[in-house]
């Protein structure tokens, strides 16, 4: 009996099925919220159901403490709740998670399948029995605690990075704009794919001072080149001529460049 409520209790976190199947914990969160609330719905419409759908049966509400000591919630899946989400998968990674979970399920009941019937021994071998077992589950219980603390530290090590990088990022110099930004559109792009990305992103953050500040920087590149032929100056410097020279000219426009150069780095991640 003992096994049994033992194996009914098997269950896997939320946030290790997120990392099994390469998936973001919040959005696997939002699709459990989203089944749930389908089956709810299901079972309203009874007509359509022999059976009525239990989602504890599948998906189980618990809340763990990350690493900045908040309470968060997550969700401990039953083995029926792992196929479910396998269902929903297709291809290789549908078939890794099936292999994974399911082996998964299979160590943790042989684990508990190997428990012994202490009952029909002598007094005395039971009451080793009881401090073996005690001694055994406080040193997986240590263990235990030890493997939260180390993955604290890590999220915490993350965590501490990731807010250097936005340090960073937020003292941009308002002086030595040009290099600044320039070493940082680059950094971005390749936190996004690659240096092909350049022209994209410095278009983006064309567009975006544009609506910004009410401008249109393309334009007044225009009249920049034509005020320069009215001078006199050479085409090829004319040509030399870019958007940032443009920007260079108006204070105002400098600040709202850098400022929209250090919300790209932050939302891309890019420190």
């Amino acid at each position: 009996m003992n096994n049994l409520v033992s194996k009914q209790n098997l269950t896997l976190d939320s946030r290790e099925v997120a990392k099994m199947v390469g998936k973001d914990h919040k959005n696997l969160l939002r699709d459990i919220n989203t089944y749930i609330s389908q089956m709810k719905q299901a079972n309203e419409d009874s007509s359509k159901l022999s059976t009525p759908i239990n989602p504890t049966d599948y998906f189980i509400e618990s809340l763990y403490v990350n690493s900045q000591n908040k309470t968060q919630p997550c969700y401990l899946l039953t083995k029926l709740g792992c196929e479910f989400v396998s269902n929903k998968l297709t291809g290789v990674k549908g078939t890794a998670f099936t292999a994974i979970y399911t082996k998964k399920f299979n160590d943790m009941e042989a684990s508990i399948n190997t428990g012994l019937d202490t009952s029909q021994l002598s007094p005395s071998l039971q009451m080793f029995s009881k401090i073996f077992e005690s001694l055994a589950n406080a040193e997986l219980g240590q263990k235990k605690l030890q493997q939260g603390i180390t993955e604290a530290k890590k999220e915490a090590s993350e965590v501490k990075k990731e807010v250097q990088g936005i340090r960073d990022t937020i003292t941009l110099s308002s002086t030595s704009w040009r290099k600044d930004t320039t070493a940082l559109v680059n950094k971005i792009a390749l936190n996004v794919g690659g240096y092909d990305h350049i022209k994209a992103i410095r278009e983006e953050s064309y567009k975006l001072l544009n609506e910004r500040m009410g401008v249109d920087v393309k334009t007044r590149l225009t009249n920049k080149r034509r005020r320069m032929a009215d001078e006199g100056i050479c085409k090829s410097k004319r040509d030399k001529l870019t958007i940032l020279d443009v920007i260079q000219d108006d204070k105002k426009l400098i600040e709202g460049y850098v400022a929209i150069i250090k919300e790209m780095a932050i939302k891309s991640g890019t420190s």
